[in-house]
């Protein structure tokens, strides 16, 4: 078992070109639209607003906000940007009602709206409350704080994970978190697929005469595609960390370790899927396709929140990268405890379990 993963680390050493391709794609796609997403300021998502007459309140109101950076322009400046691609959504204000303009399709528009709608929200509310109190000849003042004390005795029941505190998004974290699981699917795949290629060429034929035994074979070889591929994760998000200033809720030691179930979860896949193809050129092509399709349904593109087809989220809900991003998100953004972030890591070892089972036993039968 020591000779295989020595053996594997030294053609690493050798040959460790793909690790670094996988690495540096991963680092650079994640960089380049998390800055794209910042448009290189600080602040949040920049949205450009062009304000009405009466409605200065409501630009006060967006421009203490934390997710996305509001900031006035004039009507025409405002159509150029979306013109020209240069943001995404604009917001048009007035002292009854607001316009979302989108120039190009993203999923910050249904934030941007559930942002702004908030803000008309709380800022007319108290007026409408003292309206109505004045038609009905009450005190208006006592109207009011009786409602503001009764809105603090509502508690929300939950039923499912993530939740508690309505949907928060970080869209740099979940850049970030999404490319390193994406391009970690490859880089643990690509080590897997290394018995099947063993096996044709009779390595294992050989190995097997000697004392040491199947189970350590295969051990030595998932082991050492674990720790390639986790070590890939950890990379990516020490760069993010160290020379993004990314600070992931000062939680990135405790999200690399409950990412292990994760990385287990993928080596388990990957046998399955080595287990079920015959050569090396189907599996190049399989291999493509499903990680692709793991990663656009499961969430790595863009947040599952703005996703409403009932099959895609019943998909999701079998892929291993959606409980990768609930995970990072989790911690990141809504400072789950541990034991909040059981369902996923729980999701994640029984997927491992399972296609380890499967995929060994397709393995053997098909005596590849």
């Amino acid at each position: 078992m020591k000779g295989i993963l020595l053996a594997r680390i030294r053609e690493f050493i050798r040959q460790p070109y793909s690790f670094l391709l996988f690495t540096g794609m991963s680092i650079l796609f994640a960089w380049l639209i998390s800055s794209l997403s910042i448009g290189g300021g600080g602040g949040g998502i920049p949205v450009p607003v062009y304000v009405e007459d009466g409605a200065d309140a409501y630009q006060q109101s967006l421009e203490e906000q934390e997710a996305f950076r509001f900031y006035t322009v004039d009507k025409e400046t405002l159509e150029e940007e979306l013109r020209e691609g240069r943001v995404d959504t604009g917001v048009l204000l007035s002292e009854d009602d607001f316009a979302v303009l989108i120039g190009v399709e993203s999923p910050n528009a249904g934030l941007i709206q559930q942002t702004v709608q908030e803000v008309y929200t709380e800022s007319s509310r108290g007026e409408i409350i003292r309206e109505a109190a004045e038609e009905q000849g009450m005190d208006p003042d006592q109207l009011v704080s009786a409602y503001e004390e009764a809105t603090g005795m509502f508690q929300l029941s939950i039923s499912s994970f993530s939740g508690e505190e309505g949907w928060q998004y970080d869209d740099t974290v979940h850049r970030v978190g999404g490319f390193a699981l994406f391009f970690s699917i490859y880089t643990i795949a690509y080590g897997v697929v290394k018995i099947l290629t063993e096996k044709r060429m009779g390595v294992w034929d050989r190995m097997i005469l000697s004392p040491m035994k199947k189970s350590e074979m295969y051990i030595a070889n998932l082991l050492y595609s674990f720790i390639e591929g986790y070590l890939q994760i950890v990379i990516i998000f020490a760069v993010f960390y160290f020379w993004r200033g990314i600070t992931f809720n000062d939680r990135i030691v405790e999200i690399l370790l409950m990412l292990i179930p994760f990385a287990l979860a993928i080596v388990a896949l990957s046998i399955l899927i080595t287990a079920v193809i015959k050569n090396l050129e189907q599996f190049n092509a399989v291999i493509s396709v499903v990680t692709v399709s793991l990663a656009m349904i499961g969430g790595a593109f863009w947040p599952l929140e703005i996703v409403s087809n009932p099959v895609l989220l019943f998909l999701a809900d079998l892929n291993p990268i959606k409980y990768g991003l609930d995970i990072i998100q989790g911690a990141a953004v809504y400072g789950y405890s541990f034991t909040e972030l059981l369902q996923p890591i729980s999701v994640l070892t029984l997927m491992t379990v399972l296609f380890t089972g499967l995929g060994i036993h397709l393995m053997e039968r098909r005596h590849i």
